[in-house]
């Protein structure tokens, strides 16, 4: 289960992204980090703590033309290698002589942001200007998002105030606790080499290729009632996923609000399916049986969320007209 929830939840200098001076507007600040993220050249490390795991990450990221090119380096644990161009990802994995092949329509892996609606933002977050710090040597703007119920995390940005760029994000519950974050803790801003963006294995003869790719499946019997506000259904794929009792083919139902994921994991019931829910850092999921399926919700909202997501999902024996 927890592999499931870590796997599948699954953020030369650009163009000019405006004046570096303090914005008036923390939601316009917060679109200047996301063209920030995907329109200059940098490379730095970043540490992410989710609970009690920690882990530390290198990358590079380079607009020399397009598609966008990066390279995310593990710098804790096993050995792992993500290549990005435009929207493929293909993952090394040398310990295991394994390759994994992904594609993402939407850019997801800090420091990168999605861009959720304005509107929707105001809506369910108040947003305000907080004293920032520095951070990885570097002075930010900090702005926080509050949520007005209790069905979203609040967030807390650091962004630095020259480039635009993201540099600390944090995930809080509603009693103000850091439930997960992530930091840069070394940047460089500026043209990269062509070399950092290579990945550093050698010959891949007969390695194990698995393209984990989602293909599109019409899902529209399956109906989910609730979700919290301003989450949108944006994608219905199947994939095939590893497990201790192999692989397995998985449908999913992927909402987003721009800031945080959530969905529905539809497969075949099994006896052995255990329904304890699982907590890490700001990742939450339940699973319940549904008559001949098995249901795995899983987000990055309160427990009481996925919860509430989990009781409302229906299942309807024919099409809707």
């Amino acid at each position: 289960m927890r592999q499931l929830a870590l796997s599948l939840c699954l953020l030369a200098a650009g163009p000019a992204l405006g004046a570096p001076e303090r914005a008036s507007d923390p939601l316009a600040l917060l679109e200047r980090a996301r063209l920030a993220a995907e329109r200059l050249d940098y490379s730095g490390v970043f540490v992410r703590q989710r609970g009690d795991d920690v882990s530390s990450a290198r990358i590079t990221h380079a607009r020399n033309g397009r598609p966008v090119q990066e390279r995310l380096e593990n710098l804790d644990g096993e050995p792992a290698e993500t290549l990005r161009r435009g929207g493929e990802l293909v993952t090394y994995l040398p310990a295991r002589k394994r390759m994994v092949i992904e594609s993402r329509t939407q850019v997801s892996g800090f420091p990168a942001m999605a861009a959720p609606e304005r509107k929707e933002l105001a809506r369910h977050y108040a947003a305000r200007f907080f004293p920032g710090d520095r951070v990885a040597g570097r002075t930010s703007t900090a702005i926080a998002l509050d949520p007005r119920d209790t069905y979203h995390f609040g967030y807390r940005f650091w962004i630095d105030t020259a480039s635009g760029l993201l540099l600390r994000a944090q995930r809080v519950n509603e009693k103000g606790e850091v439930v997960e974050q992530v930091a840069f803790t070394q940047l460089t801003i500026g043209s990269q080499p062509a070399s950092r963006l290579r990945a550093g294995i050698g010959d891949t003869r007969g390695w194990q290729v698995d393209n984990l790719a989602g293909r599109p499946i019409d899902l529209s019997r399956w109906a989910v009632r609730w979700v919290p506000g301003g989450f949108r259904r944006v994608a219905e794929v199947t994939r095939s996923l590893d497990s201790a009792g192999g692989r397995r083919e998985v449908a999913q139902i992927l909402y987003s609000d721009g800031l945080a994921g959530l969905s529905v994991f539809i497969e075949p019931w099994r006896a052995d399916r255990s329904v304890s829910p699982l907590q890490l850092g700001a990742l939450n999921m339940v699973g319940k049986r549904q008559g001949n399926f098995w249901l795995t919700i899983v987000g990055e909202v309160p427990m009481a969320s996925i919860r509430q997501v989990a009781d409302s999902v229906e299942f309807a024996e024919t099409l809707p007209k």
